[in-house]
């Protein structure tokens, strides 16, 4: 028989969830970056305020929306999981763009989290969609001692100029791209090619292919991001972030 402390205990803990998740909030937010001000969405954990160390994972939408639209995929692992995420908008919400919207705004960004809450330096990941992925990818070039890892969906290069990107690297940054192999904007060959040429500079990589899967991320996105978390939460910089500021105008716009 069921003691009654024990019975009002079991009664209160699924309200106690209830009141543990609510608390998990997504703020619309803006940063002056670069002489602009910018638009990105934020969740601070309720689990995360009590620690002295938390992950953070920037997340990069696709084409034609903003960050919101990753940002509410991911609430309910990063709630669970205690990671803080932040979901900025790019300028043109058709693509991302370098230099406008990086790297130096997602530094920007990510500088002034870490003022503000216990972010890990050594854990800053990058997630992107579609054309939010090949921007991932782009950075995680541009800023491999920067960024501890990086995991994509629907994403790949698709052109020798792109693929050029990697001759930025610094550092070997551990990359996941996770594909359907339906997927008509970013068919396998690309993302075989793509890990081929990683792979021939000795980067880490790990291809998840999804069979019948689409470019559609949005209904499948619970077993993607888990699987991308499973990815990025294995990785961590041997030392603190190193930021590589480009005085250039590298002009590359990403569909």
């Amino acid at each position: 028989m069921i003691s009654k402390n024990l019975g009002w205990a079991l009664l209160a803990l699924p309200m106690l969830l209830f009141q543990a998740r609510a608390a998990d909030k997504i703020t619309k937010e803006t940063l002056e970056s670069q002489g602009k001000k910018r638009t990105y969405y934020l969740m601070i954990p309720d689990s995360a305020k009590s620690s002295a160390s938390v992950p953070l994972i920037v997340l990069l939408h696709g084409s034609g929306r903003n960050g919101l639209s990753l940002m509410d995929k991911w609430k309910e692992l990063a709630g669970r999981e205690g990671i803080i995420i932040a979901g900025p908008d790019s300028i043109d919400s058709q693509g991302w763009q370098i230099p406008g919207d990086g790297p130096a705004f997602i530094h920007d960004l990510v500088e002034a989290l870490r003022a503000k809450y216990p972010i890990n330096p050594r854990r800053i990941y990058l997630f992107g969609h579609s054309a939010g992925a090949v921007f991932a990818l782009n950075l995680s070039m541009m800023e491999s001692e920067y960024f501890a890892a990086t995991a994509v969906h629907a994403g790949s290069w698709r052109t020798e100029k792109e693929l050029s990107t990697r001759d930025y690297a610094k550092r070997k940054t551990p990359l996941a791209i996770i594909v359907g192999d339906r997927d008509a904007f970013f068919p396998l060959p690309s993302v075989k090619a793509t890990e081929a040429a990683l792979i021939e500079r000795g980067f880490p990589i790990e291809v998840k292919v999804m069979k019948g899967h689409d470019h559609w991320y949005y209904d499948l996105a619970p077993q993607i991001n888990r699987d991308a978390w499973d990815f990025l939460k294995r990785r961590e910089l041997n030392e603190d972030p190193r930021y590589e500021a480009y005085g250039h105008t590298l002009e590359q716009k990403r569909n």
